[in-house]
């Protein structure tokens, strides 16, 4: 059994949300999108690559359709269309992204750029994350920072790449041949990743059902932040195990 949940809050001192996260069980899509571009710029980012995905997702057939090509015609229609709406708004939206789909079989596909991450936990362990696209990471890569550092680096809003930027956006994919009971992917805004271990959050999606561990997860953020923070948005996706058959029952004649 799948369960499934997602949310988004503004934080302790932002006045708008430039976040937007997409949960569709319907479609087996789940996404979440960082806006970044001051005044409404971000959010108009953001908006555009929850727009874009929906659109070329629902023509989606995952019996004869490419999952990996499809995720990164997405990423790729979004960077075009935040282009053409910086043009015309004369603003500078840029968004991350960060997408996984679920196919009927139980395989999984994901895709991201930028900052946004996505993780997969198999009970409390952390099987694999993705990769930032971000100047702290080639710190981290380079063996000069460790990631705990990393995470409050005063440089680590910087980015390599993302969309809507002036070059191609970096686009980094991952599958998973066959999701497991017990199985939990996150993806997550920075605003909520900067605050927690990774066995921390492992610790929180194991023991608590989406809806529960999204809430923690949210609370305990912002309070970590202390005041300050960015946008907090994350979907939790866990594949429960089945229910046991309850033993037939003896009936004597």
């Amino acid at each position: 059994m799948l369960e499934a949940y997602g949310l988004s809050d503004p934080g302790c001192v932002r006045t708008n949300n430039e976040d937007y996260f997409l949960l569709a069980p319907s479609l087996d899509l789940y996404l979440v999108a960082d806006g970044m571009g001051g005044r409404s710029g971000g959010r108009k980012a953001s908006d555009q690559v929850m727009l874009t995905a929906k659109q070329l997702f629902e023509r989606y057939a995952p019996e004869t359709d490419d999952a990996p090509a499809m995720l990164k015609q997405i990423v790729e229609e979004a960077h075009i269309v935040i282009k053409l709406t910086a043009i015309s708004a004369e603003q500078e939206p840029h968004s991350t992204l960060a997408a996984f789909l679920i196919n009927p079989g139980g395989d999984c596909h994901w895709v991201h750029t930028g900052d946004s991450r996505i993780y997969h936990y198999q009970g409390s362990k952390l099987v694999h994350r993705t990769v930032d696209h971000s100047y702290v990471q080639t710190l981290v890569d380079k063996g000069e920072i460790t990631e705990e550092e990393a995470n409050v680096h005063p440089q680590s809003n910087i980015l390599m790449g993302c969309l809507g930027t002036e070059d191609a956006p970096p686009i980094t994919h991952h599958f998973i041949p066959q999701l497991r009971p017990e199985d939990v992917l996150l993806a997550c805004s920075d605003g909520v990743w900067h605050y927690f271990s990774a066995s921390e959050m492992g610790s929180a999606l194991s023991m608590l059902s989406p809806r529960e561990a999204t809430e923690f997860l949210i609370q305990k953020a912002r309070s970590r932040a202390r005041g300050g923070g960015d946008n907090l948005s994350l979907v939790i996706v866990k594949l429960e195990p089945l229910a046991p058959e309850p033993p037939p029952r003896l009936v004597l004649g």
